[in-house]
């Protein structure tokens, strides 16, 4: 009879505990953003991108064998740039810093008139295909004008400074887990936010 009870007290516990655990995860991992003044994109993500970050846009290039030029210029001294390389690398840096000023702001107005669709209501298909088209048009821009100064940049190197770059930055094991350091020069949150990393 008390066995019987110890274990109807028990299993009304684990059951209680079940429940409680149910109902803490069905909290949102979104929760709190309805806060933002764009839904999708946080205050560091839209600083970033009003800075001309690369905001992770150019790690297919950088991670692979196309350094950028910020980080280039930043690593002139170890990468022993020659002065014709320098005033190279700056130029190209400079236009993609202009572009993507640019490009930036309009990949930010077009997430805000899709955000702030929604919060008017009343979207119908139509237009919101032309919103979606229109912020994925902003963002290939952006991310096209970071991708190309890689591209412009590396013709610009000899293969040891591009060999130095990579080990410098981390780089050299091309099967080394990404989330295991965060090269220097990028903000941690968002190189794991990229990266997919927990």
């Amino acid at each position: 009879m008390k066995k019987g009870i110890i274990f109807g007290a028990l299993a009304f516990l684990c059951a209680g505990a079940v429940i409680a655990q149910d109902h803490g995860a069905s909290t949102s991992p979104h929760a709190g953003k309805q806060t933002r003044a764009i839904a999708s994109l946080s205050d560091q993500d839209i600083a970033a991108i009003r800075a001309g970050t690369g905001w992770g846009m150019a790690l297919p290039a950088e991670i692979n064998g196309a350094p950028g030029p910020r980080h280039v210029l930043d690593l002139a001294e170890q990468l022993e740039l020659s002065d014709a390389q320098i005033t190279q690398v700056t130029a190209i840096f400079d236009e993609m810093t202009r572009s993507a000023l640019a490009t930036g702001e309009e990949f930010i107005a077009s997430e805000k008139a899709l955000n702030d669709a929604f919060v008017r209501g009343g979207v119908d298909q139509a237009k919101l295909e032309r919103l979606v088209s229109e912020a994925g048009k902003h963002r290939a821009a952006l991310r096209l004008v970071h991708l190309s100064a890689h591209l412009k940049t590396l013709p610009l190197l000899t293969d040891r400074q591009v060999e130095r770059y990579s080990a410098l930055r981390g780089y050299t094991d091309q099967d080394s887990d990404p989330c295991a350091s965060v090269p220097e020069g990028h903000d941690p949150a968002m190189w794991r936010r990229h990266n997919d990393c927990p």
